[in-house]
């Protein structure tokens, strides 16, 4: 079991905040629906572990919630002709946490860390082939060829890390106490109660941060989150349910918001350990569940109808969705016939494993597909697990034949989604298939958009008619702030970037 964490900076380390400059005031309490699993960015499994983790770091570039790219640590950069070299010219003057100077050795330290074996994204890392600091100031990236979502890599995972600091403590010290360049520093981390950060007085954006202090409770229960946000407990909490958001909409101190997500739920199959060998193996079965779940009547009676059915991981609204391909329909006549075709009239036992309280609804979302399959003859043995155990192990190795989880991805295209399930010896691929390999190798090298445009929509028929997954579902997000909180713009993917972000009062 963990134990507490607690990380206090030394504040005579630190240049002094320029005194003419509005300074950080207040404090902001963020209900958070889960615990996160670490404060380093390689280790980061899980949405809330990411939303909480990036507010400690700098990126090279950011995407804001319009898909925009902006400059961080990178002022400019160029992209060589044939696309695989990546020149950034750095921001001068930056300072870590600690005292330590950013140069471009933190970039290069960030690579190399971020190769590290048994961390959770490795493709945000490998997908570079060199990394080299020309001058202080100066870093290029390489490529071994190129790479449609690199820069969304980059976005995701480049976060500056000090060279000399995890030099002197390792990575395993570095996660316990962890230091950027970002706008907030760990004050005191408790796992399982609640994170505290305050703001980094020499950030280089000396309009940046808003509040002086910002502390993260883990509150899991929705009814709970809701409760503590009517009573000005805390001033952000997401996930809300559509009845939670609807009572909230009547409180003149909530402000209610909602906004198209785009997370893909989905059923997952596995081919990969405890999936090797079992029934879901065949196409007809897979098909069968497609079929036997009545994912129209998961996301009315759940969902109050706010959302969209999924026909694969290329959401709407992403590069090469084809509407013209109709959602699987909620047929159990013809799952029980596509069923005995394979043999399995008489039905069969298998496991299905939903991570707890990690989504909205998301444990009824399975108690109903437990019900669902069971009406057409399969015997689902489901377990609920928590969110850490859920996400511990490659390839969902703790969980049972079938998973249930949602997949966001910021990049406007499902490339990251089919990548990370299918593509081999990625931490979270789950089924694999050459075929399935190809396209993605294809789409990756693939600069022009149009092309990549009729790849995705070539590769989400080929999906749909050999489905790794049951596609279920994309919500519309609700969240609610307080009605003194000030510059609050959540992204697509439930994250936030908080240097905006104030409270009057």
């Amino acid at each position: 079991m963990r134990t507490a964490i607690r990380f206090l900076l030394a504040l005579t380390l630190l240049a002094p905040a320029t005194l003419t400059l509005a300074q950080p005031s207040g404090e902001l309490v963020i209900a958070l629906p889960n615990d996160p699993t670490a404060l380093y960015i390689a280790n980061a499994s899980d949405v809330t572990t990411i939303a909480v983790t990036r507010q400690l770091y700098d990126g090279l570039l950011w995407l804001d919630e319009t898909g925009t790219l902006h400059p961080g640590l990178a002022e400019r950069w160029e992209i060589s002709d044939d696309s695989t070299q990546y020149t950034f010219y750095l921001r001068e003057g930056v300072t870590f946490h600690n005292g330590e100077p950013f140069t471009a050795e933190a970039i290069v330290a960030a690579w190399e860390y971020g190769l590290t074996p048994g961390n959770e994204y490795p493709q945000y890392y490998s997908s570079a082939e060199s990394v080299e600091a020309l001058d202080d100031y100066t870093v290029r990236v390489t490529t071994p060829e190129p790479d449609a979502l690199f820069v969304i890599d980059l976005v995701e995972g480049w976060f500056a890390l000090p060279p000399r600091y995890l030099e002197e403590v390792g990575l395993e010290g570095f996660q316990e106490a962890p230091v950027g360049t970002g706008p907030f520093m760990l004050e005191e981390w408790l796992p399982g109660d609640r994170i505290v950060m305050r703001a980094f007085p020499d950030y280089w954006n000396p309009d940046e941060p808003k509040v002086e202090r910002v502390v993260m409770r883990v509150i899991p229960d929705g009814s709970t989150r809701m409760a503590a946000v009517q009573t000005g407990e805390v001033d952000i909490v997401n996930r809300l349910n559509v009845e939670q958001a609807t009572l909230l909409e009547s409180n003149p101190n909530v402000n209610v918001i909602s906004y198209p997500n785009d997370r893909v739920f989905y059923v997952a199959f596995k081919n990969l350990n405890t999936g090797a060998g079992t029934p879901i193996e065949d196409r007809l079965v897979r098909q069968a569940f497609n079929l036997a779940i009545n994912r129209p009547g998961i996301l009315q009676a759940l969902f109050g109808g706010h959302g969209q059915l999924a026909t694969g991981f290329t959401a709407v609204g992403n590069l090469g969705y084809d509407p013209e391909l109709e959602p699987w329909p909620y047929d159990p006549q013809r799952a029980r016939d596509l069923l005995a075709e394979a043999g399995y009239g008489e039905g069969f036992s298998i496991g299905l494993t939903c991570p707890a309280d990690a989504y909205t609804n998301i444990n009824e979302v399975c108690l109903t597909i437990q019900r669902d399959l069971a009406a057409v003859g399969v015997d689902v043995e489901l377990e609920f697990l928590t969110t850490g155990k859920f996400w511990s192990e490659p390839n969902y190795g703790s969980t049972g034949p079938m998973f249930v989880d949602g997949w966001s991805t910021p990049a406007g295209e499902g490339l990251p989604r089919i990548e990370g399930a299918h593509y081999p010896g990625l931490y979270y691929n789950s089924w694999v298939d050459d075929r399935i390999t190809a396209y993605i190798e294809k789409l990756s090298s693939t600069i022009d958009r149009d092309e990549r445009a009729a790849l995705y929509r070539e590769l989400s028929r080929f999906l749909f008619d050999d489905p790794p997954f049951v596609y279920l579902y994309t919500l519309n997000i609700f969240e609610a702030t307080n009605s003194r909180v000030t510059g609050y713009r959540p992204l697509p993917t439930e994250t936030w970037y908080l240097n905006q972000v104030g409270v009057d009062g």
